[in-house]
């Protein structure tokens, strides 16, 4: 569900990094000195989602004209290493790379199922490989913005470098251990058919008839074309499964519930995202934290590209306008209480997470819920959400999340 939100291709089995997801990809910060002298007036660690996405708001401001910029990547964003997905209201800032979208969705559960029309909202999709190419297009216009693709040195030397360090890169081992962690992890496969199959205007949202066996577990289908789509087999669990798990997975949803017949695997993608309850510190080790690792990744449901957004957008009007980042207003910590209070829910089991999904599906609009995950509700909207669940469980997850730890 995360990019639902973030998907990218990811082989080395930890959470995704900075996520836009994550965005930027997890490499550990290694020791090495920085052999240059030249002073910045931003430097950026690591070049995904978050990065680029306040770089071209940056840009297209016309800020960048006279700003110097450094940023660190590990490698060139010339693959199409992950899909976004999101909904959204009308035309967002990226709306010329969104790849496709959907006005319909279905939700599917043994509890309930129905087709969703989410009018004003549409379910996008935006590629890596896109949204890179688009970025870079843009900021190839400015030469002062260098890239260096490298490991990232020793952050006290970076420091040194300019006034203003942003870092997007997640470091899975700065878990705080006293919050609740889980993983959200996927497997997905663009197929093709040999012959017309699937309706390209409504996709999956979310599959929870496939086995439960695991934890939380779904699948979704995103129709790109009427003989190609997108297939994802989905968990929100504390552990990973072995490669052979996932094949089965998807194996057993595409031929018991799509019943799929001939077809050819096109690409495969595998990633991991971080779900967990613990807050992230905009200012952190003297860094401004972006994406993942500055808490824009929803902890109860993985999505992050429109969180980044957001966030992007106020660091950009704050550099604009000359203000300080510490004025930024934090995440509320009233969306982050109810994540926790999920979350909770889900890692101990004390409800069905597909049942948890169906009774918020079943009893209020589509709307509701997606505002909701958006953490743009009202009160008085959250508390018919909240009264749309089982009220024990919940109690007794929110008990443990009130708790002293």
């Amino acid at each position: 569900m995360g990019e639902g939100e973030a998907r990218p291709s990811f082989d080395g089995r930890q959470p995704q990094g900075e996520l836009c997801g994550g965005e930027g990809l997890i490499f550990h910060l290694q020791s090495q000195f920085l052999n240059s002298t030249r002073s910045y007036d931003l430097v950026f660690l690591g070049a995904g989602c978050a990065t680029l996405s306040l770089l071209v708001r940056l840009a297209q401001s016309s800020d960048l004209s006279n700003k110097r910029v450094l940023v660190y990547e590990r490698s060139p964003k010339n693959l199409n290493d992950r899909t976004w997905c999101f909904w959204e209201k009308g035309e967002g800032f990226f709306e010329e790379v969104v790849h496709h979208s959907w006005d319909t969705v279905g939700f599917y559960s043994n509890e309930f199922s129905s087709d969703l029309t989410l009018a004003p909202y549409r379910y996008k999709m935006i590629r890596g490989i896109d949204f890179y190419r688009h970025c870079m297009g843009v900021l190839e216009q400015y030469p002062q913005v260098e890239f260096r693709y490298e490991e990232v040195g020793a952050t006290e030397e970076i420091q040194r470098l300019a006034p203003v360090v942003f870092n997007s890169i997640y470091d899975p081992s700065q878990k705080d251990p006293r919050a609740t962690h889980l993983l959200q992890h996927f497997k997905g496969r663009v197929i093709e058919t040999a012959e017309d199959f699937f309706d390209p205007a409504q996709a999956t949202l979310m599959d929870f008839r496939v086995d439960q066996g695991h934890g939380t577990t779904f699948a979704y289908v995103l129709p790109l074309t009427r003989r190609k789509a997108l297939v994802e087999y989905t968990l929100f669990t504390e552990r990973l499964l072995s490669d052979a798990e996932y094949d089965r997975g998807l194996d057993e949803y595409m031929d018991r519930f799509m019943k799929i017949g001939p077809h050819q695997v096109i690409e495969e993608e595998f990633g991991v995202i971080p779900m967990t309850g613990q807050s992230f510190p905009f200012y952190r080790n003297g860094m401004y934290q972006l994406g993942t690792a500055g808490g824009q990744t929803k902890a109860s449901s993985g999505y992050t590209f429109q969180f980044i957004q957001k966030r992007s957008d106020l660091i950009a009007r704050a550099l604009i306008e000359g203000r300080s980042l510490y004025q930024l207003p934090s995440d509320s910590s009233r969306f982050l209480f109810y994540d926790r209070v999920l979350l909770e829910v889900l890692a101990k089991g004390l409800w069905p997470g597909d049942r948890v999904f169906a009774r918020l599906f079943a009893r209020n609009p589509v709307q509701r819920v997606f505002a909701f995950l958006d953490n743009e509700t009202s009160l008085m909207d959250e508390l018919k959400l909240i009264s749309s669940l089982p009220k024990f469980p919940f109690m007794q997850a929110a008990g443990r999340v009130l708790a002293p730890r």
